[in-house]
């Protein structure tokens, strides 16, 4: 059962004033647990833990920007609640919602507005379920070089989850779209701080948010969408980057016109090319917004810089990819010189983590193992790493670099 109001809070209790221009971190400093050292420059983080979160890696206080710790991705496929990471653009979130008057509204070109309660949500509609991989379009931002602006992450942000809600579809087909449609726009009960930054709002084409995939997720793996991940209902984009995952979505308006907005006609481009990428330095001739995942892989079981034992050495670790799905993944021990298939594990769908496991012999000395996956349609990762102005999409091929004695 829904309460009749739930609140952010804090772990002793109270309400927390994060989006009434208070800092969050005045008031969870006596929630830090220790300070943590991500591999590149100026990489020394607090793990702090925020309502409804374990100690998680702090990026920022305003808004509120939490890394999930590598080692978590080694206890399984799916990211729990509490781990996931948390990404905000704006500063003013809500720290109470009324669950039984919330609404979503949909509207614009429309034959029929709808004003949908959570309620309406879950018995009018077919519920689906879908694991998709949430991640942050600045995921591995921190290793980029030479340096670019933003958010200074490792390779945290990002998380598997087993989304429950409504197909998008299924609404817009209730309220009924208007022939000459082009684009469906998204908005959320998060703001700016100050009138004159842009509101973050997102949009999708019009066949890609009547696609069938696209949801209006309420649950994340079988409870209530945590408060910091978009409680209580959020846009979840199978494939597609962050960005787009609008939280505590209010606001769903179809257009005859493409959307206008800051954060799709200026921010979360990429260069206008096969590799989204520029000579480091370099601004690209033109850009897109930024869409798709490209192929990912990581070896989870095993830290850079580990001092190990010689003999047998279990590997294990993930890969992912936009929505193809993951084919292969090679593993290499000796820096790219040779490569050997590992096996693959189950498979919870086509937007997924996949599971990889192999075993190789590990002789005395120093090793660098690294890892490449394959997706359905023949795409897989750069050697070197490729770059880009914004610090986006980074899918190199990630060295670990061991020591066995």
């Amino acid at each position: 059962m829904l309460n009749r109001r739930q609140m952010l809070k804090s772990a002793g209790g109270t309400a927390l004033g994060i989006g009434a221009g208070l800092a969050v971190g005045a008031r969870l400093t006596a929630f830090a647990a220790e300070t943590v050292t991500l591999p590149f420059a100026n990489g020394d983080r607090e793990l702090v833990a925020y309502p409804g979160k374990r100690p998680l890696i702090r990026l920022t206080t305003r808004p509120p920007q939490l890394e999930t710790p590598f080692s978590v991705y080694n206890d399984g496929l799916i990211t729990p609640n509490d781990a996931f990471f948390v990404r905000y653009h704006l500063a003013d979130i809500p720290t109470e919602i009324d669950p039984e008057s919330f609404r979503v509204e949909v509207k614009g070109k429309v034959d029929k507005p709808l004003s949908l309660s959570l309620m309406d949500l879950k018995s009018r509609f077919d519920a689906v379920e879908l694991v998709a991989v949430h991640q942050c379009s600045g995921n591995s931002r921190g290793f980029f070089e030479p340096r670019v602006g933003g958010g200074q992450a490792g390779n945290g942000l990002m998380g598997n989850a087993r989304w429950k809600g409504v197909p998008l579809k299924a609404v817009l087909d209730k309220a009924g779209v208007q022939a000459g449609a082009v684009q469906v726009s998204f908005g959320g009960l998060d703001g700016p701080v100050v009138p004159d930054t842009p509101d973050f709002a997102k949009a999708l084409d019009i066949d890609h948010a009547r696609d069938g995939e696209v949801m209006l997720a309420y649950e994340m793996n079988g409870a209530e969408l945590p408060w910091l991940n978009g409680y209580p209902l959020r846009l979840v984009v199978p494939g597609f980057y962050g960005t787009y995952w609008v939280k505590h979505l209010n606001e769903i308006t179809v257009l005859d016109k493409p959307f206008q907005s800051f954060w799709m006609d200026t921010a979360y481009r990429i260069p206008a090319n096969a590799c989204a990428c520029t000579e480091p330095g370099k601004a690209p001739t033109a850009t897109v917004p930024i869409n798709r995942f490209d192929v990912r892989s990581f070896i989870t079981s095993v830290q850079d810089g580990a001092k190990l034992k010689a003999g047998e050495l279990a590997l294990r670790g993930i890969a992912f990819d936009g929505g193809y799905g993951v084919s292969d993944v090679e593993v290499s021990a000796d820096g790219g010189k040779s490569w050997q298939a590992a096996s693959l594990g189950e498979d919870l769908g086509k937007y997924s983590f996949r599971e990889w496991k192999m075993t190789i012999p590990l002789q005395k000395g120093a090793h660098t193992l690294m890892v490449r996956a394959v997706n359905r349609i023949g795409q897989s990762q750069p050697m070197e790493p490729l770059w880009n102005p914004a610090g986006y999409m980074r899918n190199v091929v990630e060295h670990t670099r061991i020591v066995a004695a």
